[in-house]
C-alpha cells in the first residue's frame, strides 16, 4: 500500500474514513444550502446576515470548547461521538422540515445555526483526538492527513452537489439529505472492533482540569505560536463560505450552481494539500508559518482576478496553502502533546481556530457590503502576511533559530535550534527541556532530508 494511504490498512480507521467521508459530504452540502438560503431567500443579498449565521454556527466554540476538551479526556470518545452525530442529524432534519413547510424565517435559521454550533463545539475536540485511538502513534500524522483528505474530498463533492440540488429541488431537501448522511458515521462507530482500539489514557474527574490545560499551553511557546497564526488567519482569511457567496453573487452575477462550483474547485487545492500532508512524517512549526504566508500571497492574487473562471482557478493554490497550514498545525500539536492532556489542548486549539470565525465573519461581511467583495478577501490576505512575518521574526529571535542554505550540498535548507539554557549554563528542567529534546529531534530530521 502506498505510504500516503498506509493508515487504511487498519480496520477501524477504514470504517471511520468511509463513514466520515459520507457525513462530511452532507455537512458541506448543508453549509452551502444554509448560506444560499440566507443570502437569496431570507434577505436581499445581505453579506452581514450570512456572516451572522456563520458566527452563530461557530460562536459556541468560544464558550464550550474548553469544557468539551475535558469531556474528551474523561469519557469514552466513541460513545460521545455517536451522541454528537445523532444530535447533528436531528438538527438537520428539523431545519429541512421547517424550510420545506414554507415557514422558515431568518431568526429561525439563526437558532438552528446556534444549536448546531453547540453540538459541533463538543464534537470537534472529541473527533480530533479520537483518530489517535484508531492507528498506532507512528501512523498518527498519516491518519490526520487522510482525515483532511476525507474532509476536502467532501468539500470537493458537497458544494457542487448542493448547488445542483438547490437549483433542482430547493434548500430544504439538502438539509434532509444531510441528516441521512450521519447514519454512515454512527454505523461506522458501532461496527468498530474494541480490541483493536489504541486507547488513550482516561483522566479521572478532578477540579481545575481546564486551568491545567491552559497552564500546559502557556508553557509551550511552540503551541502558542501556532495558535496565534491560526487564530489571525482564521478570523480574517478563512471565510470562504461568505466571500465565495458574495463574490459569485455580487461581483460576477452568478447563481447557486456557480457558487457551489467555487467550493469544489477550492477543494481541489485542499485535497492536494491533504494528500501531501499524509506523506509528511513530521510537520513543523515553520511549515505552519510558511503556509500562512503562502495563503496571504495566493488569496491576495485571488482577490484581484477579473473574471469568474480566473477567480475559480485562483482558488486552487489558496486551498492548497490553507489546508497545508491547518493540517500541519493540527498534527504538530497532537504529536507533541501529552496524551493525557490532548483533549484539553485540542479543545483550546479548536477554540482559537473555529472560535475566531464569529468574530471575523461579521467584520468580513461588513467589509464586503461597504467596500466590496474583493476587499473582504483582501483583509484576510493582509492579515495572513502580517502574522506570518511577525511569527517568523519572533521565532528567529526568541528561539535563536538559524537558517542556512547550501547551494551545492544536501540538505539545501538547514534549520538549527540551539538547546535552551538557564542563566547559569545548566540545562533547564521540565517543559523547556522537553521542548529542547523535541527541537533536537526536528533538527536531526531536517539534516537528513532535502528541503
Amino acid at each position: 500500500m502506498s505510504p500516503t494511504f498506509s493508515s487504511l490498512r487498519y480496520y477501524n480507521y477504514r470504517l471511520w474514513f468511509g463513514g466520515a467521508l459520507v457525513a462530511n459530504v452532507g455537512t458541506w452540502m448543508q453549509r452551502v444550502a444554509q448560506d444560499w438560503l440566507v443570502l437569496t431567500e431570507l434577505t436581499d443579498e445581505s453579506g452581514v446576515a450570512v456572516g451572522i449565521t456563520t458566527a452563530l454556527q461557530f460562536g459556541p466554540v468560544l464558550f464550550l470548547s474548553a469544557w468539551a476538551g475535558v469531556l474528551a479526556d474523561r469519557l469514552d470518545r466513541r460513545k460521545l461521538l455517536a451522541a454528537t452525530q445523532a444530535a447533528q442529524a436531528v438538527l438537520a432534519f428539523g431545519l429541512g422540515a421547517l424550510v420545506l413547510s414554507g415557514h422558515a424565517q431568518l431568526w429561525q435559521v439563526y437558532v438552528f445555526a446556534g444549536l448546531l454550533g453547540c453540538v459541533s463545539a463538543i464534537d470537534g475536540p472529541v473527533r480530533n483526538t479520537f483518530v489517535a485511538e484508531l492507528v498506532p502513534r507512528e501512523k498518527l500524522s498519516n491518519a490526520v492527513g487522510l482525515n483532511s483528505a476525507s474532509f476536502n474530498t467532501a468539500r470537493l463533492l458537497g458544494p457542487g452537489i448542493a448547488g445542483l440540488l438547490i437549483a433542482w429541488v430547493g434548500s430544504g431537501w439538502v438539509f434532509l439529505l444531510n441528516g441521512v448522511t450521519f447514519a454512515a458515521t454512527i454505523l461506522a462507530l458501532t461496527r468498530m472492533r474494541s480490541t483493536e482500539l489504541h486507547r488513550m489514557p482516561v483522566v479521572p474527574r478532578a477540579k481545575g482540569q481546564i486551568r491545567e490545560g491552559i497552564a500546559y499551553v502557556r508553557g509551550r511557546s511552540d503551541i502558542l505560536v501556532i495558535m496565534v497564526v491560526i487564530g489571525v488567519v482564521s478570523t480574517f482569511g478563512l471565510n470562504f463560505q461568505l466571500t465565495s457567496a458574495v463574490m459569485a453573487r455580487t461581483e460576477f452575477g452568478k447563481g447557486a450552481g456557480e457558487y457551489g462550483i467555487l467550493g469544489s474547485i477550492l477543494a481541489i487545492g485542499s485535497l492536494t494539500g491533504a494528500l501531501l500532508a499524509a506523506r509528511r512524517e513530521r510537520p513543523r512549526v515553520r511549515l505552519v508559518i510558511g503556509a500562512a504566508f503562502a495563503f496571504g500571497v495566493t488569496s491576495g492574487v485571488m482577490a484581484l482576478m477579473p473574471t469568474y473562471w480566473s477567480y475559480a482557478l485562483a482558488c486552487i493554490p489558496v486551498g492548497l496553502a490553507s489546508l497545508t497550514m491547518m493540517t500541519a498545525a493540527n498534527t504538530t500539536i497532537q504529536l507533541t502533546t501529552d496524551p493525557a492532556m490532548r483533549g484539553r489542548v485540542m479543545a483550546l486549539y479548536m477554540m482559537v481556530f473555529l472560535g475566531a470565525t464569529p468574530i471575523g465573519s461579521p467584520i468580513v461581511g461588513w467589509v464586503a457590503e461597504e467596500f466590496g467583495a474583493r476587499w473582504a478577501i483582501g483583509i484576510g490576505s493582509i492579515a495572513a502576511l502580517l502574522v506570518a512575518t511577525g511569527a517568523a521574526l519572533w521565532a528567529a529571535r526568541s528561539w535563536h533559530v538559524t537558517v542556512r542554505y547550501h547551494v551545492l550540498s544536501r540538505p539545501h535548507l538547514e534549520v538549527r535550534h540551539p538547546e535552551p539554557e538557564s542563566p547559569d549554563g545548566a540545562h533547564e528542567p521540565g517543559e523547556r527541556a522537553e521542548a529542547a529534546r523535541r527541537l533536537r529531534a526536528q533538527e536531526a530530521s531536517d539534516r537528513s532530508s532535502a528541503a
